[in-house]
Protein backbone atom coordinates (compact mmCIF):
# COMPACT_ATOMS: atom_id res chain seq x y z
CA UNK A 1 0.00 0.00 0.00
CA UNK A 2 1.33 3.43 -0.96
CA UNK A 3 0.89 6.58 1.10
CA UNK A 4 -1.70 7.77 -1.42
CA UNK A 5 -3.66 4.53 -1.21
CA UNK A 6 -3.58 4.67 2.58
CA UNK A 7 -4.87 8.25 2.58
CA UNK A 8 -7.73 7.36 0.21
CA UNK A 9 -8.57 4.40 2.44
CA UNK A 10 -8.83 6.78 5.40
CA UNK A 11 -11.09 9.10 3.38
CA UNK A 12 -13.37 6.19 2.45
CA UNK A 13 -13.70 5.00 6.05
CA UNK A 14 -14.56 8.49 7.25
CA UNK A 15 -17.10 9.00 4.46
CA UNK A 16 -18.71 5.61 5.11
CA UNK A 17 -19.26 6.72 8.69
CA UNK A 18 -21.01 9.95 7.73
CA UNK A 19 -18.12 12.40 7.93
CA UNK A 20 -16.77 14.78 5.31
CA UNK A 21 -13.21 13.91 4.32
CA UNK A 22 -10.85 15.24 1.65
CA UNK A 23 -7.20 15.22 0.63
CA UNK A 24 -5.54 18.54 1.43
CA UNK A 25 -2.56 20.79 0.89
CA UNK A 26 0.61 20.01 -1.01
CA UNK A 27 -0.53 16.68 -2.39
CA UNK A 28 -3.42 18.40 -4.20
CA UNK A 29 -1.05 20.99 -5.64
CA UNK A 30 1.37 18.31 -6.79
CA UNK A 31 -1.36 16.19 -8.36
CA UNK A 32 -2.55 19.16 -10.40
CA UNK A 33 1.04 19.88 -11.44
CA UNK A 34 1.55 16.19 -12.26
CA UNK A 35 4.39 16.04 -9.76
CA UNK A 36 5.02 13.20 -7.34
CA UNK A 37 3.68 14.11 -3.91
CA UNK A 38 5.69 13.20 -0.80
CA UNK A 39 2.77 13.07 1.60
CA UNK A 40 -0.99 12.74 1.37
CA UNK A 41 -2.84 14.44 4.21
CA UNK A 42 -6.52 14.14 5.05
CA UNK A 43 -8.88 16.80 6.46
CA UNK A 44 -12.26 16.04 7.92
CA UNK A 45 -15.11 17.39 10.02
CA UNK A 46 -14.68 14.42 12.38
CA UNK A 47 -13.21 15.38 15.76
CA UNK A 48 -9.93 13.75 16.84
CA UNK A 49 -11.67 11.34 19.25
CA UNK A 50 -14.11 10.34 16.50
CA UNK A 51 -11.24 9.65 14.12
CA UNK A 52 -9.46 7.53 16.73
CA UNK A 53 -12.55 5.36 17.25
CA UNK A 54 -12.75 4.44 13.56
CA UNK A 55 -9.21 3.04 13.21
CA UNK A 56 -7.38 0.30 15.07
CA UNK A 57 -4.06 2.13 15.35
CA UNK A 58 -3.67 5.87 15.82
CA UNK A 59 -1.17 8.28 17.33
CA UNK A 60 -2.64 11.29 19.10
CA UNK A 61 0.45 13.45 18.54
CA UNK A 62 -1.35 16.71 17.81
CA UNK A 63 -4.79 16.39 19.35
CA UNK A 64 -4.47 19.92 20.75
CA UNK A 65 -4.46 21.15 17.15
CA UNK A 66 -6.96 18.59 15.89
CA UNK A 67 -4.40 16.20 14.38
CA UNK A 68 -4.34 12.41 14.64
CA UNK A 69 -1.95 10.06 12.84
CA UNK A 70 -3.65 6.96 11.44
CA UNK A 71 -1.42 3.90 10.90
CA UNK A 72 -2.40 1.59 8.06
CA UNK A 73 -0.15 -1.21 6.82
CA UNK A 74 3.02 0.62 7.70
CA UNK A 75 1.81 3.96 6.34
CA UNK A 76 1.30 7.07 8.48
CA UNK A 77 -1.59 9.30 7.38
CA UNK A 78 -2.06 12.67 9.06
CA UNK A 79 -5.75 13.37 9.65
CA UNK A 80 -6.67 16.90 10.73
CA UNK A 81 -10.03 18.25 11.75
CA UNK A 82 -11.17 21.37 9.86
CA UNK A 83 -10.05 24.28 12.02
CA UNK A 84 -9.36 27.97 12.38
CA UNK A 85 -6.40 29.19 14.41
CA UNK A 86 -6.46 31.62 17.32
CA UNK A 87 -3.64 34.14 17.83
CA UNK A 88 -0.05 33.02 17.22
CA UNK A 89 1.94 33.72 20.38
CA UNK A 90 5.42 32.82 19.14
CA UNK A 91 5.26 33.64 15.44
CA UNK A 92 5.05 29.96 14.63
CA UNK A 93 2.29 28.10 16.53
CA UNK A 94 -1.34 29.04 17.27
CA UNK A 95 -2.32 29.42 20.92
CA UNK A 96 -5.42 27.33 20.30
CA UNK A 97 -7.73 26.18 17.51
CA UNK A 98 -11.45 26.06 16.88
CA UNK A 99 -13.02 23.33 14.80
CA UNK A 100 -14.90 24.57 11.76
CA UNK A 101 -15.70 23.77 8.10
CA UNK A 102 -13.66 23.25 4.93
CA UNK A 103 -13.98 26.82 3.64
CA UNK A 104 -12.71 28.40 6.87
CA UNK A 105 -9.97 25.78 7.14
CA UNK A 106 -8.74 26.74 3.68
CA UNK A 107 -8.70 30.43 4.57
CA UNK A 108 -6.20 29.96 7.43
CA UNK A 109 -3.57 28.16 5.26
CA UNK A 110 -0.43 29.80 3.89
CA UNK A 111 -0.52 30.06 0.08
CA UNK A 112 -3.33 29.68 -2.43
CA UNK A 113 -1.63 26.80 -4.22
CA UNK A 114 -1.53 24.92 -0.88
CA UNK A 115 -5.09 25.76 0.12
CA UNK A 116 -7.01 23.44 -2.20
CA UNK A 117 -8.79 20.17 -1.36
CA UNK A 118 -9.42 17.11 -3.50
CA UNK A 119 -12.29 14.67 -3.27
CA UNK A 120 -10.80 11.29 -4.30
CA UNK A 121 -14.22 9.65 -4.36
CA UNK A 122 -15.94 12.10 -6.73
CA UNK A 123 -12.60 13.03 -8.39
CA UNK A 124 -13.01 16.79 -8.05
CA UNK A 125 -10.97 19.74 -6.80
CA UNK A 126 -12.52 21.96 -4.13
CA UNK A 127 -10.95 25.40 -4.27
CA UNK A 128 -12.09 28.23 -1.99
CA UNK A 129 -8.96 30.38 -2.37
CA UNK A 130 -8.14 30.66 -6.08
CA UNK A 131 -5.35 28.14 -6.00
CA UNK A 132 -6.08 26.74 -9.47
CA UNK A 133 -5.82 30.19 -11.01
CA UNK A 134 -2.47 30.85 -9.35
CA UNK A 135 -1.20 27.43 -10.41
CA UNK A 136 -1.91 28.37 -14.02
CA UNK A 137 -0.25 31.76 -13.51
CA UNK A 138 2.68 30.06 -11.71
CA UNK A 139 2.33 32.41 -8.74
CA UNK A 140 3.11 32.08 -5.02
CA UNK A 141 0.47 34.20 -3.29
CA UNK A 142 -0.65 34.23 0.33
CA UNK A 143 -4.24 33.47 1.23
CA UNK A 144 -5.57 36.79 2.47
CA UNK A 145 -3.32 39.66 3.51
CA UNK A 146 0.35 38.72 3.28
CA UNK A 147 1.36 40.68 6.37
CA UNK A 148 -1.18 38.73 8.43
CA UNK A 149 -0.06 35.34 7.16
CA UNK A 150 3.62 36.10 7.80
CA UNK A 151 2.90 37.61 11.22
CA UNK A 152 1.13 34.38 12.19
CA UNK A 153 4.03 32.19 11.12
CA UNK A 154 7.33 33.87 10.25
CA UNK A 155 8.70 30.70 8.67
CA UNK A 156 6.20 31.16 5.84
CA UNK A 157 8.52 33.80 4.38
CA UNK A 158 11.21 31.18 3.79
CA UNK A 159 8.59 28.70 2.63
CA UNK A 160 7.51 31.18 -0.05
CA UNK A 161 11.08 31.32 -1.35
CA UNK A 162 11.39 27.53 -1.19
CA UNK A 163 8.18 26.93 -3.14
CA UNK A 164 9.19 29.55 -5.69
CA UNK A 165 12.61 27.89 -6.09
CA UNK A 166 11.37 24.32 -6.28
CA UNK A 167 8.40 24.98 -8.55
CA UNK A 168 9.91 27.73 -10.68
CA UNK A 169 7.02 30.04 -9.74
CA UNK A 170 7.15 33.81 -9.18
CA UNK A 171 6.31 35.25 -5.78
CA UNK A 172 3.38 37.63 -6.30
CA UNK A 173 4.58 41.28 -5.84
CA UNK A 174 2.56 42.21 -2.75
CA UNK A 175 3.52 38.92 -1.13
CA UNK A 176 7.21 39.55 -1.86
CA UNK A 177 6.94 43.14 -0.61
CA UNK A 178 5.59 41.82 2.69
CA UNK A 179 8.55 39.43 2.97
CA UNK A 180 10.96 42.33 2.44
CA UNK A 181 9.14 44.39 5.07
CA UNK A 182 8.97 41.64 7.70
CA UNK A 183 12.28 39.85 6.99
CA UNK A 184 13.66 40.73 10.42
CA UNK A 185 11.07 38.49 12.06
CA UNK A 186 12.78 35.41 10.65
CA UNK A 187 15.32 35.69 13.48
CA UNK A 188 12.58 34.63 15.89
CA UNK A 189 12.43 31.18 14.25
CA UNK A 190 14.63 28.32 15.49
CA UNK A 191 17.80 27.56 13.57
CA UNK A 192 16.70 24.00 12.91
CA UNK A 193 13.51 25.13 11.16
CA UNK A 194 15.41 27.73 9.13
CA UNK A 195 17.93 25.07 8.10
CA UNK A 196 15.17 22.76 6.84
CA UNK A 197 13.78 25.45 4.55
CA UNK A 198 17.24 26.54 3.39
CA UNK A 199 18.06 22.97 2.49
CA UNK A 200 15.00 22.81 0.24
CA UNK A 201 16.20 25.98 -1.49
CA UNK A 202 19.90 25.20 -1.83
CA UNK A 203 19.61 21.62 -3.10
CA UNK A 204 17.02 22.53 -5.75
CA UNK A 205 18.34 22.81 -9.34
CA UNK A 206 16.99 26.38 -9.41
CA UNK A 207 18.98 27.25 -6.25
CA UNK A 208 20.63 30.31 -7.80
CA UNK A 209 17.25 32.00 -8.24
CA UNK A 210 16.34 31.02 -4.68
CA UNK A 211 19.54 32.54 -3.32
CA UNK A 212 18.85 35.74 -5.26
CA UNK A 213 15.43 35.97 -3.59
CA UNK A 214 16.98 35.38 -0.16
CA UNK A 215 19.37 38.25 -0.80
CA UNK A 216 16.88 40.65 -2.40
CA UNK A 217 14.27 40.10 0.31
CA UNK A 218 16.78 40.69 3.11
CA UNK A 219 16.22 37.24 4.59
CA UNK A 220 19.85 36.21 4.02
CA UNK A 221 21.10 39.36 5.73
CA UNK A 222 18.77 38.85 8.69
CA UNK A 223 19.71 35.19 9.15
CA UNK A 224 23.47 35.46 8.69
CA UNK A 225 24.46 39.13 8.69
CA UNK A 226 26.84 40.76 6.21
CA UNK A 227 25.16 39.10 3.28
CA UNK A 228 25.05 41.96 0.80
CA UNK A 229 26.96 43.38 -2.15
CA UNK A 230 29.71 41.41 -3.87
CA UNK A 231 29.58 38.55 -1.35
CA UNK A 232 25.91 38.01 -2.07
CA UNK A 233 26.40 38.31 -5.83
CA UNK A 234 29.20 35.72 -5.70
CA UNK A 235 26.95 33.32 -3.79
CA UNK A 236 24.23 33.58 -6.43
CA UNK A 237 26.73 33.06 -9.24
CA UNK A 238 28.54 30.11 -7.68
CA UNK A 239 25.30 28.31 -6.83
CA UNK A 240 24.29 28.64 -10.46
CA UNK A 241 27.45 26.86 -11.60
CA UNK A 242 27.25 23.84 -9.29
CA UNK A 243 26.02 20.47 -10.59
CA UNK A 244 22.27 19.95 -10.85
CA UNK A 245 22.17 17.45 -7.99
CA UNK A 246 24.04 18.40 -4.81
CA UNK A 247 23.67 17.95 -1.07
CA UNK A 248 22.99 20.64 1.53
CA UNK A 249 26.62 21.00 2.63
CA UNK A 250 27.87 21.81 -0.87
CA UNK A 251 24.96 24.22 -1.28
CA UNK A 252 25.96 26.02 1.91
CA UNK A 253 29.60 26.13 0.83
CA UNK A 254 28.53 27.72 -2.45
CA UNK A 255 26.31 30.16 -0.58
CA UNK A 256 29.23 31.21 1.67
CA UNK A 257 31.87 31.11 -1.07
CA UNK A 258 32.51 34.85 -0.76
CA UNK A 259 33.33 34.76 2.95
CA UNK A 260 36.44 33.78 4.88
CA UNK A 261 36.19 30.26 6.25
CA UNK A 262 36.00 31.19 9.92
CA UNK A 263 33.48 33.95 9.24
CA UNK A 264 31.31 31.49 7.35
CA UNK A 265 31.57 28.84 10.07
CA UNK A 266 30.58 31.40 12.67
CA UNK A 267 27.60 32.47 10.56
CA UNK A 268 26.47 28.87 10.22
CA UNK A 269 26.15 28.44 13.98
CA UNK A 270 22.60 29.77 13.81
CA UNK A 271 21.51 26.74 11.78
CA UNK A 272 22.64 24.22 14.41
CA UNK A 273 23.96 21.79 11.83
CA UNK A 274 25.20 18.32 12.67
CA UNK A 275 28.93 17.91 13.34
CA UNK A 276 29.24 16.00 10.07
CA UNK A 277 27.66 18.85 8.10
CA UNK A 278 29.82 21.47 9.80
CA UNK A 279 32.96 19.45 9.04
CA UNK A 280 31.89 19.05 5.41
CA UNK A 281 31.23 22.76 4.84
CA UNK A 282 34.41 23.83 6.65
CA UNK A 283 36.54 21.41 4.60
CA UNK A 284 35.17 22.76 1.33
CA UNK A 285 35.71 26.40 2.27
CA UNK A 286 39.12 25.88 3.90
CA UNK A 287 40.50 24.10 0.82
CA UNK A 288 39.42 26.64 -1.79
CA UNK A 289 42.27 27.18 -4.27
CA UNK A 290 44.31 24.14 -3.25
CA UNK A 291 43.28 22.05 -6.27
CA UNK A 292 44.84 24.70 -8.51
CA UNK A 293 48.29 24.12 -7.03
CA UNK A 294 50.95 23.64 -9.69
CA UNK A 295 52.88 20.36 -9.56
CA UNK A 296 50.82 18.88 -6.75
CA UNK A 297 52.71 15.91 -5.33
CA UNK A 298 51.31 12.44 -5.81
CA UNK A 299 50.99 12.03 -2.04
CA UNK A 300 48.97 15.23 -1.69
CA UNK A 301 46.74 14.25 -4.61
CA UNK A 302 46.07 10.84 -3.06
CA UNK A 303 45.25 12.48 0.26
CA UNK A 304 42.74 14.75 -1.47
CA UNK A 305 41.18 11.85 -3.35
CA UNK A 306 40.87 9.82 -0.17
CA UNK A 307 38.68 12.52 1.37
CA UNK A 308 34.93 11.80 1.05
CA UNK A 309 34.36 15.43 0.07
CA UNK A 310 36.80 15.58 -2.85
CA UNK A 311 34.21 15.67 -5.64
CA UNK A 312 32.31 18.44 -3.86
CA UNK A 313 35.54 20.41 -3.52
CA UNK A 314 36.24 19.95 -7.22
CA UNK A 315 32.71 21.16 -8.10
CA UNK A 316 33.01 24.18 -5.81
CA UNK A 317 36.41 25.14 -7.20
CA UNK A 318 35.17 24.83 -10.77
CA UNK A 319 32.17 27.05 -10.01
CA UNK A 320 34.40 29.63 -8.34
CA UNK A 321 36.75 29.74 -11.32
CA UNK A 322 33.89 30.22 -13.78
CA UNK A 323 32.27 33.00 -11.73
CA UNK A 324 35.38 34.82 -10.54
CA UNK A 325 37.61 34.71 -13.60
CA UNK A 326 35.40 33.34 -16.34
CA UNK A 327 37.23 30.03 -16.48
CA UNK A 328 40.65 30.48 -18.08
CA UNK A 329 43.74 29.05 -16.40
CA UNK A 330 41.80 27.78 -13.40
CA UNK A 331 39.57 25.56 -15.50
CA UNK A 332 42.58 24.36 -17.49
CA UNK A 333 44.32 23.42 -14.24
CA UNK A 334 41.26 21.52 -13.00
CA UNK A 335 40.94 19.67 -16.29
CA UNK A 336 44.59 18.67 -16.09
CA UNK A 337 44.04 17.48 -12.54
CA UNK A 338 41.08 15.38 -13.66
CA UNK A 339 43.19 13.75 -16.39
CA UNK A 340 45.87 12.98 -13.85
CA UNK A 341 43.28 11.39 -11.58
CA UNK A 342 41.94 9.27 -14.44
CA UNK A 343 45.47 8.04 -15.14
CA UNK A 344 45.82 6.77 -11.58
CA UNK A 345 43.24 4.11 -12.30
CA UNK A 346 42.29 1.94 -9.34
CA UNK A 347 45.32 2.73 -7.22
CA UNK A 348 44.71 2.35 -3.48
CA UNK A 349 44.34 5.86 -2.08
CA UNK A 350 44.65 5.17 1.62
CA UNK A 351 46.76 2.03 2.16
CA UNK A 352 47.72 0.93 5.66
CA UNK A 353 51.12 2.33 6.71
CA UNK A 354 53.97 -0.09 6.00
CA UNK A 355 55.17 0.34 9.61
CA UNK A 356 53.06 1.11 12.67
CA UNK A 357 54.07 3.13 15.71
CA UNK A 358 55.45 0.15 17.59
CA UNK A 359 57.73 -0.70 14.68
CA UNK A 360 58.98 2.89 14.51
CA UNK A 361 59.79 2.90 18.23
CA UNK A 362 61.57 -0.45 17.85
CA UNK A 363 63.74 1.17 15.15
CA UNK A 364 64.71 3.96 17.53
CA UNK A 365 62.03 6.65 17.26
CA UNK A 366 61.11 8.44 20.49
CA UNK A 367 57.44 8.70 21.44
CA UNK A 368 56.16 12.24 21.08
CA UNK A 369 56.50 14.90 18.36
CA UNK A 370 59.40 13.08 16.68
CA UNK A 371 57.35 9.92 16.28
CA UNK A 372 54.44 11.84 14.80
CA UNK A 373 56.61 13.70 12.30
CA UNK A 374 58.42 10.51 11.30
CA UNK A 375 55.17 8.59 10.78
CA UNK A 376 53.71 11.40 8.65
CA UNK A 377 56.76 11.78 6.43
CA UNK A 378 57.14 8.02 5.99
CA UNK A 379 53.48 7.73 4.97
CA UNK A 380 53.88 10.53 2.43
CA UNK A 381 56.87 8.70 0.95
CA UNK A 382 54.71 5.59 0.79
CA UNK A 383 51.91 7.45 -1.01
CA UNK A 384 54.46 8.88 -3.43
CA UNK A 385 55.42 5.33 -4.35
CA UNK A 386 58.96 5.65 -2.96
CA UNK A 387 58.35 2.86 -0.45
CA UNK A 388 56.80 -0.43 -1.53
CA UNK A 389 57.75 -2.93 1.20
CA UNK A 390 58.36 -3.08 4.94
CA UNK A 391 62.07 -3.61 4.37
CA UNK A 392 62.30 -0.45 2.24
CA UNK A 393 60.39 1.45 4.92
CA UNK A 394 62.77 0.28 7.65
CA UNK A 395 65.82 1.42 5.67
CA UNK A 396 64.10 4.77 5.04
CA UNK A 397 63.32 5.20 8.76
CA UNK A 398 66.91 4.47 9.82
CA UNK A 399 68.20 7.09 7.37
CA UNK A 400 65.58 9.58 8.59
CA UNK A 401 66.52 9.09 12.24
CA UNK A 402 70.24 9.39 11.49
CA UNK A 403 69.73 12.55 9.46
CA UNK A 404 67.52 14.31 12.00
CA UNK A 405 69.65 13.44 15.00
CA UNK A 406 72.75 14.64 13.18
CA UNK A 407 71.01 17.95 12.52
CA UNK A 408 69.86 18.22 16.14
CA UNK A 409 73.36 17.37 17.38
Amino acid sequence: MTNKQAAIKVVKVLRQNGFEALLAGGCVRDMLLRRRANDYDVVTDARPDEVAKLFNRTLKVGVKFGVVIVLIRGMHVEVATFRTDADYADGRHPVSVQFTNAAEDASRRDFTINGMFFDPIDKKVIDYVGGQVDLKKRLIRTIGKAEDRFAEDHLRMLRAVRFSTQLGFVIEPTTFAAICSLAGDIKKISGERIAMELEGILVAPNRSAGAAMLVKSGLAEQIFGGFVGDKAALAVGVLGQLPKKIDFSLGLAGFFAGLETETAVEGLRVLRLSNKQKKHVKYLLANRGRLLKEKMSLAELKQFLAEPYFEDLYSLERALQVVCVGGGEGIVALQALRRRIDQLGDVELRPAPLLDGHALVRLGAVAGPELGQLAEEMYIAQLEGELQTGEEAERWVRKWLKKHRTIEG
